[in-house]
């Protein structure tokens, strides 16, 4: 571990503390959320978000087909590479501006309002989709296990039932306040790490045969009916890049984080690189155990790493670990209701929403925004119903989640490189690292986003089709039509303390 957390305890060195409700006022908001977070549950809940538990496991059978165990192997090494790097710079950028509204605050400093806005609506609609694709993709694996235990056959209607009553509890959990999700999100550490070990350790020692190792580095699979390997493989590495998303919920959780100005930043950075060596043992203890691969890639339950683990470990073992699975996608899809909240809470202080006054309303008891986690749940309840109707549904919402929340995170970092000397640092700084580790991080971000657009299958029909693509022209055009409505109220403010400002915040508060 002391090998791969270096490079950050070399081009950083912790400050004293800072007061950040004063920092807060500077940039231009009256501190109203309660600052209950350390730096341990604001690590946990960007590490509760990427869930390699969740990501892994539910994308583990798109990867069986875009390349297979090679590609998701050196594939995931590759990408986590990258993906420390853009969150290495986004790190930067959130020590110098801890708010909720994270990347489109940022955005809106650097570069204007036109910047921060459509930043805004593109890091919106990845979030909420974010918890669409999270949740229903525990209700894929609930209706695995309900399958293995009790011989329950999961379709559509009753898998959908199931998401909106993962919805129902995760919007409840999150009304309780942030010391809650933050205890939550400290045992989602624990019991990813637990359960990454159980699983890879079960798999290694159970099963009496092992694929090889070759097998697991250079075996390459493709079931897309496009015939250059090439592009197989580039569509593979979205495995990696899909599974590590949602970093920035360290940044959406400042206003309620201690010493927000370093342990937002330091939250952002570690959770990729603990995720990056939990993702990358997963993947490799559920390749080696592969029994049959087919058999696995068509499974009755609907998810083949059910399969797996029923072939290597029997009904019982693997019902038991689905069950661990289950619980961590579960306390991942809290992790993004809390992140996606306080994105809709910022975004409404700003007057960016249609109905911002109610969006942006804080409980008195609590502290927390009850309208903006109400929104969010219900937003991702709509963006998910289509599953009824069509089994792609879900590969689109995990398109939204992805091409929303990419492009979002290379914003703020292109705007912090092209300001230059006129951007000032906060106390956690990547130096004279900043422009390389930055422009690195831009360019891969660019190239995933054209990653996501390609069509993954052939030939391209309405099952097949990729709407990654449309999802990200629709997001545009609402968000540009709504500029038209909202751009005189829309903005964030330069310091806290006008009449008008105080007004606004004192209507959010009930």
């Amino acid at each position: 571990m002391s090998r791969t957390a270096a490079p950050t305890d070399v081009i950083r060195k912790p400050p004293p503390a800072q007061d950040e409700e004063a920092r807060l006022r500077e940039l231009g908001y009256q501190p109203v959320l309660a600052r209950r977070m350390g730096g341990f549950g604001n690590f946990a809940i960007s590490f509760s978000v990427i869930s390699v538990l969740s990501g892994c496991m539910t994308l583990y059978g798109f990867g069986m087909g875009t390349g297979g165990p090679a590609v998701m192997l050196w594939g995931w090494a590759g990408v986590g590479l990258f993906v420390l790097c853009v969150g290495l710079a986004l790190a930067e950028v959130t020590s110098a501006y801890p708010t909720s509204g994270a990347l489109y605050y940022m955005a809106d400093r650097l570069g204007g309002r036109r910047w921060g806005w459509y930043t805004g609506w593109l890091n919106l609609l990845g979030l909420v989709g974010a918890i669409a694709g999270i949740d229903y993709g525990a209700a894929l694996f609930t209706g695995a296990f309900l399958n293995l235990q009790w011989g329950f056959v999961p379709t559509a209607g009753s898998t959908f039932l199931i998401f909106l009553a993962i919805l129902l509890l995760h919007a409840v959990l999150n009304l309780f306040g942030v010391r809650l999700v933050s205890i939550l999100n400290s045992i989602s550490v624990w019991w990813h790490l637990t359960g990454v070990a159980l699983i890879v350790g079960a798999l290694a020692f159970i099963p009496d045969r092992h694929q090889s190792a070759e097998f697991v580095f250079t075996e390459f699979v493709n079931d897309t009916g496009w015939a250059n390997p090439f592009y197989v493989a580039a569509i593979g590495l979205l495995l990696a890049q899909y599974t590590f998303s949602g970093y920035d919920a360290s940044a959406h959780l400042s206003e309620e984080t201690s010493n927000a100005s370093v342990a937002a930043a330091k939250g952002i950075v570690r959770a990729i690189w603990v995720s990056w060596i939990a993702g990358f043992a997963l993947l490799a203890g559920l390749s080696f155990a592969i029994q049959d691969y087919a058999a696995a890639q068509n499974s009755a339950t609907g998810v083949p790493p059910a399969q797996i683990l029923l072939d290597a470990l029997g009904s019982g073992g693997a019902t038991a670990l689905l069950l661990v699975v289950i619980v961590a996608q579960l306390f991942c899809g809290n992790a993004e209701v809390a992140a996606a909240s306080r994105m809709v809470f910022a975004f409404s202080r700003d007057n960016a929403l249609p109905g911002s006054a109610i969006w942006r309303k804080v409980s008195t008891r609590t502290q927390t925004p009850v309208p903006a986690v109400w929104l969010a749940v219900a937003v991702a309840a709509l963006l998910a119903a289509p599953a009824l109707y069509s089994a792609t549904a879900y590969g689109a919402v995990t398109a939204i989640n992805v091409i929303g929340i990419t492009p979002a995170y290379a914003i703020p970092i292109y705007l912090r490189l092209r300001a230059g000397n006129r951007f000032t640092p906060g106390p956690w700084s990547l130096g004279r690292w900043s422009k390389p580790v930055g422009w690195t991080a831009v360019v891969w971000v660019a190239l995933v986003t054209v990653l996501y657009c390609l069509p993954q299958k052939s030939p391209v029909t309405v099952d097949t089709m990729n709407y990654a693509v449309i999802a990200l022209a629709v997001v545009l055009v609402l968000a540009s039509v709504w500029w038209y409505v909202a751009r005189r109220s829309y903005g964030t403010p330069t310091t806290y303390g006008t009449a008008r400002e105080e007004a606004d915040i004192a209507e959010g508060i009930v």
